[in-house]
């Protein structure tokens, strides 16, 4: 049987500190790469079901999916960024 290697999108947040004078200045920071990430700040919050394979590009695999009673969005491969069959099982 063939492995698969799968990316998903998913939302996390991510909590940064950073020295400023006040808030505007503060997100200003962190969006220019000023800001520190703290340890253990990494959260994950849910699977993002609004992103995924465009439905139109990938047919065969959207009615492979609905042939196996698998939900799928109008537009999209729910959450779903890439697939791909690769040689062997990916070492963790």
């Amino acid at each position: 049987m063939p492995f698969f290697r799968i990316e998903q999108y998913e939302i996390h947040a991510q909590t940064y500190q950073v020295e400023a004078d006040c808030e505007a200045q503060a997100i200003e920071k962190l969006f220019a790469g000023e800001a520190d990430a703290i340890d253990d700040g990494l959260e994950y919050i849910e699977v993002a079901e609004d992103l995924g394979l465009p439905v139109d590009e990938f047919r065969e695999l959207a009615n492979e999916l609905l042939a196996l009673d698998v939900s799928i969005g109008d537009d999209v491969i729910s959450s779903i960024r890439s697939i791909e069959q690769v040689e062997t099982k990916i070492r963790r």
